[in-house]
């Protein structure tokens, strides 16, 4: 699923390979919604790779945003089947994401119109029968199903728990046939559904829904579900909630604020942010400033306990990121006393605030604190390790090309991390040596919504760049 796990932790259990050559690639968007000066704002899904190396590619097949999910064997990309999915996309600024999830079991959830999920077993095989069920009753849904289709929404990611239960966000427009409130929703193994609206979960009548893109996140006993919540505007407040994974009871509730200033945070309905879960319980979640330039636009990743209790140091960046976990063992040089480091983006937006366009990536430990470079008066998560973009930007004198990266796969056995660039390359950054030890052009660049990488059981990595798949190896 997004971010590798229920915890969003982004980490391989299995060595990379080399990036040596493009071993194959494939379209993830038939009509790229390209901008002017060729920019590409919108957010791809997550491919996924079975353990029998299937690759699973979500694909916008027209610009009115038509889906199907394409199952491609991972040694060659040749395609083993496709899954055509109704599918409505939500109304947002930037066009908002379309991600599939595999549960332990092998099972493919898809998300589809009307807030529905289509699933199918026996993804290896190009042989198979894909059914759809809906969170509130397929009954009801069979009753009216353009009335659905036309007020019912996903809006997150799909998380699924190591029992294949799923969650999800969803928009509800008033009148729907089965009364829903925008919310979350939870589908077990066996089919049943739940919910429970995001506004009386936070108890603030101006909270409208789940934020957009922001996929759930799980406690590692996955007792605990995690939600970001806000208003309606698409750079609104909200809150992060802690939820009983079971019957989707409020648990806890944070109200989401900015560290320099303590005034309320912007939940951007443009960002793919979402909770990660450290090992220790720890929830880490990116959010905006009030004021988008107050700290160069680069938001905070807010740091709290699992009980949403105590508010720990933030990280200096962000606001469209979900944080990697890093073995400490993974860092060698690293010295301090935790056991995790997180990889996060670092980018300094030229012209924005302060911001002279020298973008990097960063690994930071949440236990240990120093003075920000911006604003030296609130103290941040502490640089363990920081790189700098390598391709100079010619629109940003002095600055260099973005790091295009919503999540980045991590290799704790080569102690690397696999991340995108907005030149077109894909990185190794050895946490070693601290260099871009390997990098493989995958086009000429562009600037692009932020973008994630992830490895096959193979070590194959695959990258999404200029909306496209791209399956990276050795030769």
């Amino acid at each position: 699923m997004y971010g590798g796990n229920a915890q969003h932790s982004a980490q391989s259990s299995v060595a990379s390979q080399a990036l040596q050559r493009i071993l194959w690639t494939t379209p993830v968007d038939l009509a790229p919604p390209y901008r002017a000066g060729g920019t590409l704002l919108i957010h791809y899904g997550s491919a996924l790779v079975s353990g029998g190396n299937t690759v699973l590619v979500p694909v916008k097949t027209s610009s009115a945003g038509d889906f199907r999910v394409e199952a491609r064997a991972g040694s060659s990309g040749q395609l083993l089947w496709s899954l055509n999915s109704d599918y409505v996309l939500p109304a947002s600024g930037w066009t908002p994401s379309f991600n599939i999830a595999l549960s332990p079991s092998g099972r493919l959830y898809v998300p589809a119109a009307g807030g529905r999920l289509l699933w199918r077993d026996a993804v290896d095989q190009a042989g198979g029968t894909a059914q759809a069920l809906a969170f509130y009753g397929n009954s009801p849904y069979a009753a009216d199903p353009a009335a659905f289709n036309a007020s019912v929404r996903i809006n997150t990611p799909l998380t699924v728990d190591a029992q294949g239960t799923v969650y999800f966000g969803f928009i509800a427009a008033a009148g729907n046939p089965a009364g829903l409130l925008s919310g979350i929703a939870r589908v077990a193994a066996d089919g049943s559904g739940s919910w429970a609206s995001a506004r009386q979960l936070a108890g603030d009548p101006a909270i409208s829904k789940l934020a957009m893109n922001a996929a759930p996140a799980l406690s590692a006993d996955g007792g605990t579900l995690y939600i970001a919540v806000n208003t309606e505007t698409g750079t609104g407040t909200g809150y992060l909630l802690a939820l009983n994974a079971a019957t989707l009871a409020l648990k806890a509730s944070q109200t989401l604020r900015t560290p320099q200033s303590g005034q309320l945070a912007r939940v951007s309905d443009s960002s793919t942010a979402s909770p990660t879960i450290g090992p220790d319980g720890d929830v880490f979640y990116g959010v905006l400033d009030s004021v988008l330039d107050a700290h160069n636009a680069r938001g905070w990743l807010l740091h709290f306990d699992a009980a949403l209790s105590q508010q720990k140091t933030p990280g200096s960046f962000g606001w469209d990121d979900t944080p990697s976990i890093v073995p400490a063992s993974a860092v060698p040089s690293y010295i301090g006393g935790s056991t995790y480091l997180l990889l996060v983006k670092y980018n300094n937006y030229y012209q924005l605030g302060s911001g002279n366009g020298l973008n990097k990536m960063a690994v930071l430990d949440p236990q240990a604190a120093q003075a920000d470079f911006i604003l030296p008066a609130v103290s941040v998560m502490k640089e363990v390790l920081t790189i700098t973009g390598p391709t100079r930007d010619p629109e940003t004198p002095g600055g260099v090309r973005e790091w295009c990266v919503n999540t980045a796969v991590v290799d704790a056995q080569t102690q690397s991390a696999l991340i995108n660039n907005e030149d077109g390359t894909l990185y190794r950054w050895d946490l070693r040596s601290n260099t871009l030890s390997e990098g493989i052009k995958l086009n000429d660049g562009l600037g692009q919504a932020y973008t994630p990488t992830m490895m096959g059981p193979d070590g194959v990595v695959y990258s999404i760049n200029n909306a496209a798949l791209h399956a990276v190896g050795k030769a």
